[in-house]
C-alpha cells in the first residue's frame, strides 16, 4: 500500500491473510483524505478483498464523501458480480 495524494495503490494479494491489516492501514488513509483507491498492482485475491472494499466505501460515505475504485482486477469484479454487489465497486 502507497499514497500518491489523494490515491492509494494496492500492491499485493487481497486476501484473508492481509485483511485485518489492510482494513486498518486503507481506513486510516481514508480518514486523512484518501479519496481514489488504484487496484492496478493488486496480487491474487478472494472473497474478503470485496468486503474491504465495500467497508472502505461505508467508511468514506460515513464521513461524508465519496471513494472511487480504479483498475479493478476482473477476478475481483467477478466476485463482486457473483455475490450480487459489483455495482457497489463501480
Amino acid at each position: 500500500m502507497r499514497r500518491e495524494g489523494e490515491r492509494l495503490l494496492l500492491e499485493g494479494d487481497l486476501t484473508l491473510e492481509h485483511a485485518a491489516r489492510l482494513l486498518q492501514q486503507g481506513s486510516d488513509e481514508i480518514a486523512n483524505g484518501v479519496r481514489v483507491v488504484d487496484l492496478a498492482q493488486a496480487g491474487k485475491v478472494d472473497s474478503s478483498a470485496v468486503s474491504l472494499l465495500l467497508a472502505w466505501r461505508r467508511r468514506a460515505r460515513a464521513a461524508g464523501f465519496s471513494l472511487e475504485y480504479r483498475n479493478v482486477p476482473e477476478s475481483l469484479m467477478s466476485l463482486a458480480k457473483l455475490y450480487g454487489v459489483g455495482e457497489l465497486l463501480l
